[in-house]
């Protein structure tokens, strides 16, 4: 059984960004795009490494990677709820784009840069679990070549609930592998599930080693997630006990001020001790750089 949650920002990392499991991140890439564009080969941008995690080194970004025509790949997962994760998804877009001035001689060099942004809560009114943005005509719905350097990708996974028989693409395949990694086992994969790239992903999740460090860390980013959830939970079900939506709202309000702020707190504290870059530490908890300096260690 997989030992640890591929969701956590390390752990995805570490599995989708490392140079010896990028078939594993281009299965990925190419179920998302679903054809548009059939990837053969990525070049890894920023490596997982941990001393540079620890130093904050690329931390604003998760994945970044190209492809042999030059294309630009930014892959994001996020699991705090963010009221504007909109303006920080197009952020990331226009940083990846915007960075390739540095090596381009000018305008002419830049190329198509892809988000693609893996969300662990609702974000968006309708019940679609994929979606993808553009650049177009208001009036004909047209993508101009010329203007065709952008395309942002959103997965909520929260919102797919298709059993394995209701499996029907590789996307639907890796969002069931997000979603219920700790119930997969290598020897055992259920046949909707076996295919090369995901059999390797489940295996490398069984075998991932940690150290001290990457350890400590990932203890820290689970611990808030859990707290979140069972903060959460608590509120809801005193204010069904209330049978009051006031009551609902007042214990979800509280829970959100009092747990889940406690939780972040400790989360933060505990990658203060172990080394990790303030801003990398903003990132992952959702907390201010301004409040991260304040905590006491």
């Amino acid at each position: 059984m997989c030992r640890y949650n591929p969701k956590i920002d390390l752990v995805f990392r570490k599995l989708f960004g490392s140079e010896e499991n990028k078939d594993i991140l281009l299965s990925f890439i190419n179920s998302v795009l679903e054809g548009n564009i059939k990837l053969t080969d990525l070049t890894l941008k920023n490596p997982y490494n941990l001393a540079d995690y620890l130093k904050g080194k690329n931390s604003i970004l998760d994945i970044k990677a190209t492809d042999k025509d030059g294309n630009w790949y930014d892959i994001e997962m996020q699991l705090n709820e963010q009221k504007f994760y909109g303006k920080r998804a197009i952020y990331y877009w226009s940083k990846v784009y915007s960075d390739q001035i540095e090596t381009a001689e000018d305008y002419e060099k830049l190329k198509k840069t892809i988000g693609i942004h893996l969300l662990d809560f609702d974000y968006f009114k309708d019940e679609r679990y994929f979606r993808r943005a553009t650049i177009k005509d208001f009036d004909t719905n047209e993508i101009y070549e010329k203007l065709n350097y952008m395309d942002m990708y959103f997965i909520e996974m929260k919102k797919f609930h298709k059993e394995l028989g209701e499996l029907k693409t590789a996307l639907d395949k890796w969002i069931t592998f997000f979603n219920q990694a700790y119930e997969l086992e290598q020897e055992n994969l259920p046949k909707e599930l076996e295919e090369k790239e995901l059999t390797k992903a489940v295996e490398k999740l069984e075998k991932m080693y940690f150290d001290k460090k990457e350890r400590e860390i990932y203890e820290a980013e689970r611990k808030v997630r859990m707290d979140e959830r069972a903060v959460l939970k608590t509120a809801e079900e005193i204010g069904m006990e209330r049978g009051l939506e006031k009551g609902l709202e007042k214990g979800i309000e509280k829970g959100i001020e009092k747990g889940i702020e406690k939780g972040k707190l400790e989360m933060a504290k505990k990658l203060l001790i172990a080394g990790v870059d303030i801003n990398l530490i903003a990132d992952s908890s959702g907390l201010s750089v301004e409040e991260i300096k304040k905590i006491k260690i």
